[in-house]
């Protein structure tokens, strides 16, 4: 099929939509036709609904392999080996480009073409769940193959996903615990500071919505006025305030090392995936 309404035809496959394979294909779809996407699941079911609720059509593995442009892999690291044994055939009869686009903690590009057994165009990413409405940060690294053209487009047709950083393979792992793991880290701030204005007595409704706005706002901030965190913070801590006691009992209880120590912990679980 040729997507004629999609820059340069572009054809999006899907192996893997759960959370994070699910979340890039409500991403593409912010941009991109129904008709350009194709998703695969080894749950049936869950492609079918969430090719029903966004206008896609649903393909066994190989059919994805063997239509798409960017072939985007959502599966586990640990099961990554056995279905790319399984599309291999397909993936080695194909006479026009492609690129392979992963998405696996702790496997390199390299770990890729070996499993896929060729020499294939390899894009690794790191996205993260807020991708699924356009707030993503998607880091990713290009490997040997993927030409510049090709990078232009995949960041085209992806960019409802929200910001994509590219950075060396090296710092993958490094990246993958700030980004990737960081929202589950933030969901546990926003939900602490929730329980904490319930314990004041605002009602759960609000608290958590004032919660999460608050970390919304902070952090555009950040990015549109460029000023550090730390100037920040300075300015809203007012000489004997409430913040800056707020503040002192954070960094009393071991707030920041405590933070820091949930991204080491989980780079080096990256690095074990491998």
């Amino acid at each position: 099929m040729i997507c004629d309404n999609v820059p340069g035809g572009v054809k999006l496959g899907f192996i893997g939509v759960g959370n994070m394979g699910g979340a890039l294909v409500r991403a593409a779809r912010r941009t991109m036709p129904g008709e350009a996407i194709r998703i695969a699941n080894r749950s049936p079911e869950k492609a079918q609904a969430l090719a029903a609720e966004l206008s896609c059509q649903v393909q066994d593995n190989a059919g994805a392999a063997g239509w798409a442009d960017y072939l985007f892999l959502g599966v586990k690291p640990q099961m990554m080996a056995e279905m790319l044994a399984g599309i291999a055939p397909v993936l080695a009869a194909r006479k026009n480009r492609f690129v392979l686009v992963t998405m696996a903690a702790g496997l390199s590009v390299a770990d890729v073409q070996a499993m896929a057994g060729g020499d294939y165009p390899v894009l690794r990413i790191m996205p993260n769940t807020p991708a699924s409405i356009g707030e993503g940060m998607i880091l990713y690294t290009r490997g040997p193959g993927v030409t510049e053209e090709k990078e232009r487009v995949f960041l085209n047709a992806m960019r409802g996903a929200g910001r994509f950083s590219a950075i060396p393979e090296t710092l993958m792992d490094a990246g993958s615990a700030v980004a990737g793991c960081g929202p589950a880290f933030v969901d546990l701030f926003i939900e602490s500071l929730a329980d904490g204005g319930v314990a004041c007595g605002l009602p759960r409704p609000q608290a958590l919505e004032f919660a999460a706005q608050m970390v919304v706002g902070a952090g555009r901030l950040i990015l549109e006025t460029g000023r550090h965190p730390g100037e920040l913070k300075d300015a809203v801590c007012s000489p004997g305030g409430s913040t800056i006691q707020g503040v002192r009992k954070l960094e009393e209880l071991g707030f920041r090392g405590a933070v820091m120590d949930a991204v080491i912990a989980a780079c080096e679980k990256n690095g074990a995936l491998k």
